[in-house]
């Protein structure tokens, strides 16, 4: 692969950046390197701020972003082994809890009757990576395909302020859950599932990943900054990183934010963290406007699984 002293910066990063590295950047699967997350660097600093309930943070949701929730996204995201006791044993006790009255995973003890789409689909995520039983899911998956919208995508706002357009924050985080239950080797209400991914895919191409459909102007700026961790917030990488990793064929409609990501490269090959979300955390893993193995990472398997053919 070109740039190889990009590369070895990458590899002397976290171990489960080394991870990702051999695994999407360089072809090879070293589950030596998986296994040692749980007891190195980030992995082991999540894990270690576990509380013995057996949750992290006040509760499920609280504080962020050290709450069970989020913690538990972090730990997916870093590619934490997917039989990892102490990560199952924390998503049964959510389950446990009880759901909302729609089906979906409650945010508090009050709470019942709806749940929040965005929180299903980032559950949905997690628990479908750390093989959860498909059973326990079913439920997630009826609230999430209730949700979808007439224009394709998904808005968590629909339950609590009437929203009628579906936003691109919960339409990418309900998409995540989606991919990771059908990798998963899930079944239930597939074809369901694949019309609700194709056509919230649809409502993110649309858009060209950050603009208006009846404007072309930019939606939202902070949609072109990158960031990490991305907690339930939409952006251009994180749109793309989802469909390398859907296995999604290239489409014309990405090529702005190909560009976009393109123009943000450093002359040295490496990419920024250009913001962070504020909000309270375990540890920094990175400081924003700073060269970024998180963000040059993703966006060189971004770059690597659509080819140059396309960029």
């Amino acid at each position: 692969m070109k740039n190889q002293h990009i590369i070895d910066w990458l590899l002397e990063g976290d171990v489960s950046i080394q991870y990702q590295v051999w695994r999407d950047l360089l072809g090879v699967d070293k589950k030596e390197l998986q296994d040692r997350i749980a007891y190195e660097g980030w992995g082991r600093k999540f894990l270690s701020n576990r509380n013995s309930d057996g949750h992290w943070g006040d509760r499920f949701y609280q504080p962020k972003w050290i709450s069970t929730h989020y913690t538990l996204l972090d730990l997916r995201n870093l590619n934490l082994s997917s039989n990892n006791a102490l990560v199952q044993q924390t998503i049964e006790q959510v389950l446990q809890n009880g759901k909302a009255n729609d089906g979906g995973i409650r945010l508090g003890p009050s709470t019942s009757q709806h749940s929040d789409i965005c929180v299903n689909g980032m559950f949905l995520n997690y628990a479908s990576y750390f093989k959860t039983s498909e059973k326990k899911l079913h439920s997630i998956i009826d609230s999430i395909l209730d949700e979808l919208m007439p224009d394709g995508g998904f808005n968590c706002r629909t339950t609590r302020s009437g929203a009628i357009h579906s936003s691109l924050h919960t339409t990418i985080s309900v998409l995540e859950g989606l991919t990771e239950f059908q990798k998963a080797g899930y079944t239930y209400r597939m074809d369901g599932i694949q019309r609700a991914k194709e056509s919230a895919m649809e409502f993110i191409l649309l858009h060209q990943l950050f603009l208006s459909d009846h404007t072309g102007q930019i939606i939202n700026k902070d949609f072109l900054k990158l960031t990490y961790p991305c907690r339930w917030k939409y952006d251009i990488l994180r749109a793309m990183d989802f469909f390398q990793y859907a296995g999604i064929e290239w489409d014309h409609r990405m090529k702005a934010a190909v560009n976009e990501l393109n123009k943000k490269q450093n002359k040295e090959g490496t990419w920024n963290m250009q913001s962070a979300h504020t909000g309270q955390v375990h540890f920094n893993m990175e400081k924003a406007g700073k060269p970024s193995r998180w963000i040059t990472l993703r966006v060189l398997r971004v770059l690597k699984y659509f080819g140059q053919n396309h960029l």
